[in-house]
C-alpha cells in the first residue's frame, strides 16, 4: 500500500490494514493479550489487557508511523520528515524513520518529560523543543515543514496512520476470537478508527467502545453535532488522549463504526493505573489506562468477552508517582488526622504505639506546639497515615477515640 501526501482523505479499507500487517511484519511486535481475574469478577465476564503498552517505543503509535513513512514516495523520503509530539508520536516516528533510513525532526512541548525527550532523541531524531503546550509545537513542525519541505507526520489525521494502527484490531480478533467488547482510549481517534475498521469488516456484531478523559472529551459534542469541534483548553492527566479537536478523518469512521462513546474522570484514571500495576503487574500511562477505568466505572454495561486495549506505557515516572498517590487517596488508602495531645515527653510515642497496633503506616507527622490556638501544655499533631482501605481508616478513627484522643477534622 502506498499514499501520496495528497491522498490523505483517502477511505481507509480491510485490505489497507491487512496491507499494513504484512508491511509491520517484523517491525511491530504482536503485543501480548493478558487475562486479568480480578476485571473478569468485576465485570462478570472474561476481560483481556492488550498489551499494547509493551509495543516497541511503548506504544501502538509505531504501528501508524512505520506504515505512513514507508508510504512516501522516494522524493518525499528524500526531503525527510517531521512530527511534533510529547511523547508517544514522537517516539514512534523517531524509530519508524530510522528503520527505514529517513532523517526525521521531532519538534516537542519544553515541559516535556525528559524521559521522552531523551528516548526520542536515542531513536535517532533531531529534537526541537518549542513552545509550552502541543498546539504551539504543531505549528512549529507544520512551519517547519513547509520551509523546508520536509513531510509532516501527523499523528492520527491519515489514512496510514489509521491503516497501522488498525493492525491492533487484527491481532485482537486473533488473539480472542470470542470477543464480544473491544474497550479503547481516543485522542485524536487514529487508534479507535483503525481497530474499528478492521474488526467491523469481519465482526459487524463486535461492539467498541470508545473512552474520553472527561476534561479533554471532544468526541461527543463532535459527534451530536456531525462534525468535529472543539474542547477549549483540554485537561486531564492523560496526555495521549488529551486531545482538543477530532482528526477529520479519523472522525468519520468513529461516527459511523464506533458504537459508544465515553468518558472517565480523573480519580478514575488514577485508580485504573494503581489497579494495573496492582493487579496485573503492568507499568501503564493513564491514556493506556483509560478502557480500565471505564471498566471500573460502569463494570456491569460491558457484554463479555471484553478487550481492554492498553495503548501505552510511557509515563514519567514523577507523574506516576502523583498519580498512584492520587489513585491510592481515591481509594482511602491515605488518611490525614489531625489531633491534640498533652505536651510531655513520650507523648507522641504513646500516639504513635496506638498506630502500630491497629497496623496503620505513619508517612509524615506535622507536630505543633507554639499555635496561639493551643492551651499551656498542648500540642497538635497532624498525621498522614497509609491504610489499607475506608474499612481500615474507620478503624483507625476508632481506637485513636478508644485511646482518648479527640480527632479533630
Amino acid at each position: 500500500m502506498s499514499y501520496s501526501t495528497a491522498d490523505s482523505l483517502r477511505p481507509v479499507t480491510l485490505d489497507d490494514v491487512r496491507g499494513a500487517q504484512k508491511m509491520l511484519s517484523g517491525v511491530a511486535r504482536v503485543t501480548a493479550m493478558e487475562g486479568s481475574r480480578h476485571l473478569s469478577q468485576l465485570v462478570g465476564a472474561p476481560v483481556h489487557l492488550k498489551c499494547e503498552n509493551l509495543q516497541r517505543t511503548g506504544s501502538f503509535k509505531l504501528r501508524g508511523a512505520y506504515v505512513r513513512i514507508a508510504g512516501l514516495l522516494p522524493e518525499e523520503r528524500a526531503a525527510g520528515v517531521v512530527a511534533a509530539s510529547a511523547g508517544n508520536h514522537a517516539q514512534g516516528v523517531a524509530l519508524a524513520s530510522a528503520l527505514l533510513g529517513v532523517r526525521s525532526t521531532v519538534f516537542m512541548p519544553q515541559g516535556a518529560p525528559l524521559p521522552k525527550v531523551s528516548a526520542t532523541r536515542d531513536y535517532g531524531a533531531e529534537v526541537r523543543l518549542h513552545g509550552q503546550v502541543v498546539d504551539e509545537t504543531l505549528a512549529a513542525a507544520q512551519e517547519y515543514a513547509a520551509e523546508t519541505g520536509a513531510v509532516f507526520i501527523h499523528p492520527f489525521d491519515h489514512p496510514d496512520i489509521i491503516a497501522g494502527q488498525g493492525t491492533v484490531g487484527l491481532e485482537i480478533l486473533e488473539q480472542c476470537p470470542e470477543a464480544r467488547t473491544i474497550v479503547v482510549g481516543i485522542g485524536g481517534g487514529g487508534l479507535a478508527a483503525g481497530i474499528a475498521v478492521s474488526v467491523k469488516a469481519l465482526r459487524p456484531d463486535l461492539k467498541i467502545v470508545g473512552v474520553q478523559a472527561e476534561g479533554a472529551a471532544a468526541y461527543p459534542p463532535s459527534l451530536a453535532a456531525g462534525r468535529p469541534v472543539s474542547v477549549e483548553n483540554p485537561a486531564t492527566m492523560a496526555d495521549g488522549i488529551k486531545v482538543g479537536r477530532p482528526g477529520d478523518v479519523p472522525f468519520g469512521i468513529v461516527g459511523e463504526l464506533v458504537d459508544e462513546v465515553r468518558t472517565v474522570s480523573e480519580d478514575e484514571l488514577s485508580a485504573a493505573l494503581l489497579l494495573c500495576l496492582e493487579r496485573a503487574k503492568l507499568v501503564v500511562e493513564p491514556a493506556g489506562a483509560s478502557p480500565v477505568a471505564a471498566l471500573l466505572s460502569r463494570p456491569g454495561s460491558f457484554e463479555g468477552p471484553v478487550v481492554a486495549v492498553l495503548s501505552g506505557g510511557n509515563v514519567d515516572p514523577v507523574l506516576m508517582q502523583r498519580v498512584l498517590r492520587h489513585g491510592m487517596a481515591a481509594q482511602g488508602r491515605y488518611l490525614a488526622v489531625r489531633l491534640r495531645l498533652t505536651d510531655r515527653p513520650g507523648a507522641l510515642a504513646t500516639l504513635l504505639g496506638v498506630l502500630s497496633v491497629v497496623d496503620a503506616n505513619v508517612l509524615d507527622v506535622s507536630h505543633v506546639r507554639t499555635d496561639p490556638r493551643l492551651g499551656l501544655t498542648e500540642a497538635e499533631v497532624e498525621l498522614h497515615l497509609e491504610t489499607k482501605g475506608p474499612a481500615h481508616c474507620v478503624e483507625v478513627g476508632q481506637a485513636l477515640r478508644e485511646a482518648g484522643y479527640t480527632v479533630m477534622a
